[in-house]
């Protein structure tokens, strides 16, 4: 199984400082809708794992955040794609949880859920939570410099920055404008 993890917020769709709280909040970066189309044509399941610690502080319901994801999942639908599945944690950062990353606990699932590694599989993502539970895991750790990856980047450049762990080095990690790129990335080496 070819398996492809994306982050949400800041990768396919915008982000906000005050969260993404609504499905009309909830708005593509150009071309990312098209790279996951993309990717799960040529063959690759695309899932999410998303943080969305919104629901705990109580910024939006579960019921946003569904239909948040079914406007994800409808306009990829629509471009004849499909998303393999999306796993979020909806804990607070304070839970001490096993879910939220950089903890592996979404990739764990996902490893259940369908029954395979995530080991050397892309994980793309714009925040430093998003590369670590990637490097946990084994995963390829990319970064999109949409969302907050234009800030995770100078991160990376500073050693000693890092508090968690793992540390993530700038020479584990890919870097690309944004999704459509890195998609385009992957396909290309495919051949």
């Amino acid at each position: 199984m070819k398996l492809i993890i994306l982050d949400r917020d800041g990768v396919i769709n915008h982000d906000r400082d005050d969260y993404v709280k609504s499905a009309d909040e909830c708005i593509p970066i150009e071309g990312s809708i098209d790279a996951i189309v993309r990717l799960n044509k040529a063959g690759f399941t695309v899932v999410i794992a998303t943080n969305q610690a919104g629901l705990a502080k109580g910024k939006f319901e579960l019921e946003d955040l569904e239909a948040m994801h079914e406007k994800i999942t409808g306009l990829v639908e629509e471009n004849g794609g499909e998303l393999g599945g999306i796993f979020y944690c909806p804990h607070h950062p304070d839970d001490n949880c096993k879910c939220r990353k950089p903890m592996p606990g979404m990739l764990d699932a996902i490893e259940a859920e369908f029954n395979t590694s995530v080991e050397s599989c892309y994980f793309i993502g714009d925040s430093l939570r998003d590369l670590q539970a990637a490097v946990q895991k084994g995963c390829k750790p990319a970064l999109v410099k949409t969302g907050n990856g234009v800030r995770t980047l100078a991160q990376l450049a500073v050693p000693g920055l890092q508090t968690d762990s793992p540390q993530v080095t700038p020479e584990q990690v890919q870097v690309f404008d944004n999704l459509a790129a890195a998609a385009d990335f992957i396909l290309a080496s495919m051949h």
